[in-house]
Formats: structure tokens, sequence, C-alpha cells
């Protein structure tokens, strides 16, 4: 079976060179040459789809424009693509997060996809107005996704938890479909919600040994639960003819860091709360050197980004080789990215996509597509 593939929308503005900001950044370091504008962000949604990418992941927090509106409007604009809404559960109620998914679903034909994102930052997290700590958000995010189910599932819910509570809570639309849930985070907190609650894990751009290590810890976790969950892979790609090329372009990027702006992004980023940002900053350890941190994976972006911080670089084949391993790890969804990502979309699309589907559709026709232990 051949992997999915996911685009990327860059709802805090785009550029030739890495836009900054992202997770665990401090605000207002995200300076574009291309701002968000809806025509801008119909181009790229429209060139996902036209190039056979299933859906497109649209980021949360203060740095971007609001996921759940700016996707609304771009369904409009698009047939089949779906949209992978990044969402907060703490900043509205389970009931009318539940309610807003049916709605999306009614209108737009089923395209919606939910990535729920916790909040790895206090900081930002008051901001909005929700004072937890972290521990307790996992927490609160484990009793909202229980009780969307149940709403979902068609049940009249009453609860009372430790942070939520509903009574007499019920849909008058059902979702159909049901959005799949696509949830993120390392900490032990993070992954024994995972193995409760979602379908699809998602995981930023280790190396595929280490990828393979967390997805067995998750896919133990889960088995005790009796569940069985997709798993993901979140990064960004440089694909070119040559693979010369293409390293070019990943040192013209870092050329364009300035000493100072990396300095700045790494004492942001040193103080996030987040796992996983911590062991994307391990990967490269505020260097520029040794940023080729496994055979194409490259860690420069995480220099001055938060979040996802590694890219595929390489040919074309190069690069569909090295999503062969991320797939013997155990890898099910790639949700990708590129700077800029109208062009970039076209680079991997065009070029890789073929690659990997005629692979897979040999592995299958021999019987030997790997399949995860």
């Amino acid at each position: 079976m051949s992997p999915t593939f996911h685009w990327f929308l860059p709802t805090s503005g785009d550029s030739r060179h890495v836009v900054g900001g992202g997770h665990g950044s401090p605000l207002g370091t995200a300076g574009t040459d291309r701002p968000p504008t809806l025509g801008y962000l119909t181009q790229i949604a429209r060139a996902a789809e036209q190039l056979g990418f299933t859906g497109v992941l649209t980021p949360t927090g203060a740095q971007c424009e609001d996921a759940w509106l700016t996707t609304a409007m771009l369904s409009r604009h698009t047939e089949r693509l779906k949209f992978l809404v990044a969402f907060r559960p703490g900043l509205l109620t389970p009931t009318l997060g539940a309610q807003m998914a049916a709605t999306y679903q009614w209108h737009t034909g089923g395209r919606l996809l939910l990535n729920v994102v916790t909040g790895g930052e206090s900081r930002e997290q008051r901001a909005y107005g929700d004072f937890l700590d972290k521990d307790a958000r996992y927490a609160r995010t484990d009793e909202f996704l229980h009780i969307v189910r149940d709403l979902w599932d068609g049940k009249t819910v009453t609860a009372e938890g430790e942070h939520l509570r509903v009574s007499g809570a019920r849909l008058n639309r059902l979702p159909q479909p049901v959005p799949p849930v696509y949830f993120g985070g390392s900490s032990p907190a993070a992954l024994r919600v995972a193995a409760r609650r979602a379908d699809t894990y998602l995981t930023w751009g280790e190396p595929p040994a280490q990828v393979a290590e967390k997805i067995a810890r998750v896919r133990a976790l889960a088995a005790g639960e009796g569940r069985r969950l997709r798993f993901g892979v979140r990064l960004h790609t440089i694909t070119r003819d040559t693979s010369a090329q293409a390293w070019a372009e990943a040192r013209r990027l870092l050329d364009g860091f300035t000493p100072q702006a990396v300095a700045e992004a790494q004492r942001g980023l040193r103080g996030s709360e987040s796992e996983g940002q911590r062991r994307m900053l391990d990967l490269h350890g505020g260097s520029r050197d040794g940023l080729e941190i496994h055979p194409g994976l490259w860690a420069g972006i995480g220099l001055v980004r938060g979040g996802a911080g590694t890219a595929l670089v390489g040919s074309h084949e190069e690069v569909a080789g090295l999503i062969g391993e991320y797939r013997e790890a155990g890898v099910e969804e790639f949700v990708l990215s590129g700077y800029p990502h109208l062009e970039e979309a076209y680079w991997f699309g065009e070029n890789v996509l073929p690659l990997v589907r005629d692979r897979s559709a040999a592995d299958g026709s021999r019987g030997t597509v790997p399949v995860p232990a």
C-alpha cells in the first residue's frame, strides 16, 4: 500500500528563505516575503490537490492565522483536498469542538482531518487564557477527546472530570465521516494520550532509527489499550534533479541565517517545555557543523525554526529512498513542507511522489511491502 502524503499551508507567511517562528519560538520572529493571503494560500492548496497530496496541515498558534477559518475559506476553492486542521482543545469546549467538526464535514463533504495540539508552551497558553501546567493540559486533552468521541458516536454525554464538565450534551448532526484524530508529543503524558485517543501518531523528523524506537513505544502502549494506530512524520524537503543541486539549495538557506538570528532563536527554543522540541534541538546542538545527522537528513532548519526542524535533502531518487527508510520504520503518513511552499510542492509532487508510488506498486506486486511489527 502506498503511503499517504500531505503538504503544509504556511499561514504565518512564506519566503524563499526559512521563515522563523513555529513551535516554541518567540513571537514576532516570522518575517516573510509572501504574506499568507487567501489568494496565495489558495495557490498552494490547489497545487497540492493537483499534485496528488491527500491533505494539507494548517498550524495553530499566535504566530499564524486561525486554522479553522482559513481552511473553511480554502475549501471553497478546492474539490478533493483534505484539511488537517490543528487546534488546541483547551481553547474551546468539547461539545463545541465536536459540533464544529460535524459542521465542517457537512459543508466540505467530509474533508476534515484533526490535528490535536495540547500546547507545549505555558507562556503562549496563558496569552489565550489557559493557566494549566503541561501535565494538566494533557490530562484535559484526554478528557476532551473522550467526550468528543462519545458525542461523535451519537451518545448523550454527561461527564464530570478533573478539568471538563458537560451535562446532557448531544449533537444534532453527526460528522460523516468521523474525522481522524492526529496527535503528536514525545513526553510520557503525550504518548499515553496518543495511545488512548489518537488515530494517527505524528512525530517530528528524527532519524529513522529514533522514529522506529518511538513508534514501537507508542504501538505497545496502544496495544495495551486494545487499539492500533497509524504513524506519521513531519518533515521538510529539498529535492532536486541531482544531489549536488539539492545540497546547494540547503547551503543557500543556511547562508541566510545570521549568527544573531540563530542565537536568538536558540535562546527562545531552549526555554521550551516541549520534549519533542528538546529532541529537535539535540539533533544539531545549535551548531552549523555536522547538520547532516543521517544520510540525506539535514537538521539546519531547526537552527532558526521551532517545531519540525529537519529536511530530506537529495536527488529525487535519494529522497524517495529515504522515505523508504521511514516506511520500514513504520511510518505510513508524511506531512511535508519546503521553502517556498508553492515551488517546493511541485519539486516533490512532480518528481518524488511518482517514484514512491511506483516503488510501492512494485513492492505490492511482489508481496514485499514492509509491515510494521
